[in-house]
């Protein structure tokens, strides 16, 4: 089972068309003659039309080509507002392989896919009205993305993402935003990959800064994890008590499935046991087999939170509507692919073969909250924020963060959630402590920006202006 896979689509497959070098289309750029696939080369169309038509905004779509055997969909939208000086975020999907065109077209993207899966309508509540955006397709095999994957865990999967984001600032195109605040955004397996991932770009700045390494220095200045999977051993549990009580909206099983649900948590070599040999065996050897055996072990209470309703969102049946998949069919549609300049022979949402790499090393066991820790305690500025009606990744993330161990940890144990309101309305329960904030986002799912587009794109503007989270 795709952890956490969109619902209904899982692994679709839609059709799409090679772009060939052609007068009367867009160009493509390659840093490599001949258009000849090299290591290290960038292979991209500016100014599509696809989805940004904000006059002015500059767009590119392509391959960063990490080796002649792995090709990493890009697609990158300049800020709609001072463009010159805005951030530049990384935007990133979960999954495992996962693609981040889900970001892109349902949640906080430049354009939603109307239901005629054939035409776009702009967002006005994207996020590149305040900063530069680009999303990737990662691991390799994921979205538009092709080549031999050799991504088995995250933290695998941290270099491969680091010598993306290398090839693109070393590149002419990108160079001039190397030097700009960088923000990591990402959303479910996000929980492993945003901590990880910025604790291994925070390293590598290290390397370089002591000349051990060349390469640019990424400016990292923020972190967003929006219904993250962070610390399994915690979140398993909040199936159990969120499943008993899901707050502001009651229980969603039965009595006696909730004492069924502590049983697998508690009992005798149970999901705790299990989870917490996991982490005892660190990476060892045997911590593989130890964390994957506790994975597949724990797996079932999730599937009896979620029962007979949509898993990314409680107030709807398994046969969830909304957000809709639209933008899958506009994908397969040639004349954008060919647009676009994507060359895969499909695009693939959540495809197994990605997901399937990472089930061996036990990886969605292990716990990244002391990554997360970490980040805190070196200064980034750090959201965990969880829309209220998801299950999958429930808000018991945070109970996650009320577990790290870092100077503010007492103070944010004991300040309350407090509302902030957007344009006079409650949007989220939140707490700030120094350069930490946890948000309970109000009626929102999984993919939250999709169910409160306002409320996330102010969220997102505090946390460009490095801001504690605060009523607009």
């Amino acid at each position: 089972m795709h952890f956490f896979a969109p619902l209904l689509v899982a692994a679709a497959a839609v059709s799409a068309t090679a772009l060939p070098n052609s007068e009367d289309g867009p160009t493509i750029h390659n840093f490599a003659s001949k258009g000849v696939i090299t290591d290290g080369a960038l292979r991209y169309v500016n100014n599509s039309g696809i989805c940004e038509t904000t006059a002015g905004v500059h767009t590119m779509s392509g391959y960063a080509d990490v080796s002649s055997s792995v090709h990493t969909w890009f697609w990158f939208f300049a800020a709609r507002n001072n463009a010159n000086t805005a951030p530049f975020t990384l935007w990133l999907n979960g999954g495992p392989g996962c693609s981040s065109m889900i970001g892109l077209f349902q949640e906080n993207g430049p354009c939603n896919v109307n239901s005629d899966g054939k035409t776009t309508v702009l967002n006005p509540y994207s996020w590149n009205e305040v900063s530069n955006m680009i999303y990737i397709d990662q691991p390799t095999g994921t979205g538009f993305s092709y080549g031999t994957d050799t991504v088995t865990s995250t933290v695998t999967a941290a270099s491969q993402i680091w010598a993306v984001i290398q090839l693109l600032f070393e590149s002419p195109e990108f160079s001039s935003y190397a030097s700009r605040d960088f923000i990591l955004a990402t959303e479910s397996y996000g929980g492993h990959y945003g901590p990880e991932f910025s604790e291994y770009f925070e390293d590598q700045n290290g390397k370089i800064a002591s000349g051990s390494i060349s390469g640019v220095t990424i400016h990292l200045t923020a972190l967003m994890i929006n219904n993250g999977w962070i610390d399994p051993l915690i979140q398993n549990l909040a199936y159990v008590t969120f499943a008993q009580n899901a707050p502001g909206y009651g229980p969603l099983v039965s009595a006696s499935e909730v004492t069924k649900m502590n049983n697998t948590y508690y009992q005798k070599n149970g999901c705790l046991a299990q989870q917490q040999n996991c982490y005892a065996a660190g990476n060892s050897s045997s911590s593989n087999s130890i964390c994957e055996d506790a994975d597949n072990f724990c797996g079932s209470l999730f599937e009896d939170a979620v029962g007979n309703r949509d898993p990314y969102d409680l107030s709807q049946s398994s046969a969830a509507a909304f957000p809709p998949e639209y933008y899958v069919n506009y994908l397969g549609l040639s004349s954008v692919t060919k647009a676009i300049g994507a060359t895969s022979s499909s695009y693939s949402e959540c495809p197994d073969a990605p997901y399937n790499k990472f089930v061996p090393s036990g990886d969605d066991a292990r716990t990244f909250l002391p990554a997360l820790t970490n980040m805190i305690n070196l200064g980034l500025r750090v959201l965990v924020w969880a829309g209220d009606l998801d299950i999958i990744c429930n808000w018991g993330n945070y109970q996650a963060v009320l577990a790290m161990d870092w100077p503010g940890a007492a103070e944010l144990k004991a300040t309350p959630l407090t509302n902030i309101t957007v344009s006079g309305a409650p949007v989220a329960a939140v707490v700030n402590v120094d350069n930490f904030s946890f948000a309970r986002v109000f009626k929102a799912g999984h993919e939250v920006a999709a169910f409160v587009p306002a409320g996330a794109l102010a969220i997102f503007e505090q946390i460009v202006a490095n801001e504690p989270l605060h009523s607009v």
